[in-house]
């Protein structure tokens, strides 16, 4: 995989990973059928999640589909909640030969919008929605959040390089060819060139948005993983 590769991978990386755990949890050919087990269930568990009608309301799926994915989340996180070492044990199953807890640190950051420590079954949805059924406006928010790793409104050439060093630990063993030690600092820069419209050493999220909406692989990608389930 070559630094454009890597480049196309920054940004939808996240949504691939998603996919997988869908497929693990047994979510993707899961039926339809309604379970008034499922929402008794609910009120068991530690954290009791909103009401299905809510979280309805407030994603794009449908009550029989929050159902399913209640479902797969109780029997992977009987507590309802997922703290941030069982979310790294997660993304490692899919990288056993690279280090994903950098990475897996980030992604956290990003499901923990209220930043307690744990990402909830509200928290789950709420991502997941905006990642498989979200706008790409919405996507690439979600994304451009990701990278503002101090949440300031931009992207730094530092945050990035933290970013693509983490992607470089998570995926770099399983490039052909395997690529050099400075290719992640190679990266941010043409990051930067593509996306620093006006050359001031941050990219605010109309920059990012404006560059990604312009790059064929990354619009066409995103169509891939629209209502996989």
């Amino acid at each position: 995989m070559n630094l454009e590769g890597l480049e196309m991978i920054a940004v939808l990386i996240v949504i691939v990973l998603f996919v997988k755990i869908l497929e693990q949890f047994g979510l993707i050919e899961a039926g339809l059928e309604d379970s008034v087990e499922d929402e008794l269930e609910m009120a068991t568990v530690r954290h009791r999640p909103e009401a299905l009608e809510l979280l309805e309301a407030q994603s794009k799926f449908t009550k029989k589909e929050l159902q399913i994915l209640y479902r797969g989340f109780k029997n992977e996180c009987p507590s309802g909640v997922v703290n941030e070492e069982t979310f790294k044990e997660i993304y490692s199953q899919f990288f056993p030969q690279g280090d994903s807890t950098t990475y897996a640190h980030f992604l956290f950051n990003a499901f923990d919008t209220d930043h307690n420590g744990a990402v909830s079954f509200e928290d789950f949805i709420k991502g997941l929605s905006i990642l498989l059924r979200g706008t790409v406006q919405e996507k690439l928010n979600w994304a451009f959040n990701l990278y503002d790793i101090n949440k300031d409104g931009y992207i730094t050439k530092e945050e990035m390089l933290d970013i693509m060093k983490a992607i470089y630990d998570m995926m770099g063993k399983c490039t052909y060819p395997v690529l050099k030690e400075d290719a992640p600092r190679q990266h941010v820069e043409t990051f930067f060139q593509k996306m620093d419209k006006n050359k001031d050493g941050v990219v605010t999220i109309d920059e990012f948005i404006e560059s990604c909406q312009k790059d064929e692989n990354i619009m066409r990608s995103m169509q891939l993983f629209e209502n996989v389930i």
